[in-house]
């Protein structure tokens, strides 16, 4: 017996009395997963995607912040990560991960 006809045939009641309960149930669960995939997921999914879009963009010479706040500039693109000038000629090496925000992101949206 495989487990569709399992949930199907089982009665709403431990006692057997009334019916319909098993497959109600089953389209409640069924409901509740599309709406945590239409509302919770899929976006998580849309944003990363669209993160990841923006991080493979980025070239030489644009300005970037990190997730830890540091502001700096592109001066060299490797494979996983980027080389940055933050000021006198010092400069990072930091994962590709790292970059969070696009300065110019927040005065597009003013």
């Amino acid at each position: 017996m495989n487990l569709l006809q399992f949930l199907l045939f089982a009665p709403a009641n431990p006692d057997g009395e009334g019916g319909g309960g098993g497959m109600s149930m089953l389209l409640m669960l069924g409901a509740i997963i599309l709406v945590f995939y239409f509302f919770m997921i899929r976006p998580q999914q849309k944003k990363q995607k669209q993160i990841q879009s923006f991080r493979e963009t980025l070239k030489r010479g644009d300005k970037i912040i990190t997730i830890g706040g540091i502001h700096g500039k592109i001066t060299d693109v490797q494979e996983t990560t980027f080389v940055i000038e933050v000021g006198d000629g010092t400069k990072l090496t930091i994962e590709k991960a790292a970059v969070a925000v696009d300065p110019n992101a927040s005065a597009k949206k003013d």
